[in-house]
C-alpha cells in the first residue's frame, strides 16, 4: 500500500481510529515510511524482524543471461518463449515507457500480452488484471506496481527485462512465482553495469543465481 502512493490514506485512517485498539501491521520490508508510521501511531510495538539470510526464496529458481548490450533484451525474450514451457509469465521493466514498448514488439510478433502501469486508471488495471487471471493472456508486462501482492496460481516464470532498483524490490518481483506450493522460475537481464548490484543481490538474500544454462527445456521441471 506504501508503495502505491497511499500513504496519506493510511495516516488519515490511523487518525480516525480508537485510541486503545491493538495494531498489527505485516510488512515483507521495513522502508522508512513504514518505520515512521509505526513511531507515530503504535504504542511501544513489538517488532519482529526478519534477518536478511531469513527472507525465503525457496521454491524459486533463480538464474541470469549476461548481455552485452540493453537492445540484446528483446531477442532473449523472444528466445526463451521459443524454448520453454511456460503457463503464465511476469515480465518486469522500471519504466512505464518501457512496458507499453514492450507490449507493442510482443504483439508485433504475435503474442498475446496484457500491460499495466501507474498512469493507468484503476478501471483499466482490474480488467487487465482480470484479463490476466481468466487466461486470456499468457504475458503480463507491469512496472513495480505489480510486484507486492498480486497471487496468480499459474504465474510459473518471473523476468526480470530490468534489474530492480533496489535490493528489497527483488523478493517482490520474483515472488509472485513459486506461490501456492508451486515451483517457480526468474530470470534476470543482466547488462555490464548490473554486475556489481547482481553480486549484492546474491549478499543480501544469500541466496544462488546462477547463469542461465544452454539446455533449458527442464528448468521450468
Amino acid at each position: 500500500m506504501l508503495g502505491r502512493g497511499f500513504v496519506d490514506e493510511i495516516r488519515e485512517i490511523f487518525e480516525s481510529l480508537p485510541s486503545d485498539i491493538q495494531v498489527c501491521l505485516f510488512s515483507a520490508t521495513m522502508p522508512p515510511e513504514i518505520i515512521e508510521m509505526t513511531d507515530k501511531f503504535m504504542k511501544d510495538p513489538a517488532k519482529i524482524l526478519v534477518k536478511n539470510q531469513q527472507l525465503t526464496l525457496d521454491g524459486i529458481k533463480q538464474f541470469y543471461i549476461s548481455l552485452q548490450e540493453d537492445s540484446q533484451k528483446f531477442g532473449t525474450l523472444i528466445q526463451l518463449y521459443k524454448n520453454m514451457v511456460i503457463s503464465q509469465c511476469m515480465v518486469f521493466t522500471n519504466r512505464k515507457e518501457r512496458v507499453k514498448e514492450l507490449a507493442d514488439k510482443l504483439a508485433e510478433n504475435k503474442f498475446v500480452v496484457s500491460c499495466i502501469s501507474g498512469d493507468m486508471e484503476m478501471s483499466e488495471r482490474v480488467n487487465v488484471m482480470k484479463e490476466f487471471r481468466s487466461g486470456s493472456s499468457r504475458i503480463l508486462i507491469s512496472t513495480d506496481l505489480l510486484g507486492r501482492g498480486i497471487d496468480i496460481q499459474q504465474v510459473n516464470l518471473i523476468i526480470n527485462y530490468d534489474l530492480p532498483t533496489d535490493t528489497a524490490k527483488y523478493i517482490h518481483r520474483i515472488g509472485r512465482s513459486g506461490r501456492f506450493g508451486r515451483k517457480g522460475v526468474a530470470i534476470n537481464f543482466v547488462t555490464p553495469g548490473d554486475a556489481q548490484f547482481l553480486a549484492n543481490l546474491r549478499q543480501y538474500y544469500n541466496t544462488q543465481i546462477e547463469e542461465l544454462p544452454l539446455d533449458i527445456s527442464k528448468i521450468m521441471e
